[in-house]
């Protein structure tokens, strides 16, 4: 069966940053039903029913969480929150800046832990 998160993750990886994979350690599993990116053995990066969302440093988050339409993450509707996770919205993927920074700072973290 296809595995339509990872091919949207894949795609929006690709297009934030091409170089990744050249640099760094990627692989994807599936966790929950969705897909999640590890960047040198460490989760930085989920994609599933709920969208798109990053594992950021916490004075990365307090701010993110500050812009409307960002959600903490649950795997499931009754699940308990990942604390370093936020779900981003369609408004912060599009604008490609600003998604980019933010990826950044996901991918750095990931990679100190």
């Amino acid at each position: 069966m296809k595995n339509n998160y990872l091919d949207e993750l894949m795609k929006l990886l690709k297009q934030a940053r091409p170089g990744l994979a050249a640099t760094r350690q990627l692989e994807f599993k599936n966790v929950f039903g969705a897909v999640a990116g590890y960047v040198d053995g460490n989760i930085f990066i989920s994609f599933g029913k709920f969208g798109v969302a990053l594992r950021l440093p916490p004075e990365t988050l307090e701010s993110v969480f500050k812009e409307a339409g960002v959600e903490p993450l649950k795997y499931f509707p009754r699940g308990h929150v990942k604390k370093e996770y936020a779900v981003l919205p369609k408004g912060i993927l599009d604008n490609n800046i600003q998604f980019k920074r933010l990826l950044d700072k996901s991918i750095r973290y990931a990679i100190t832990l």
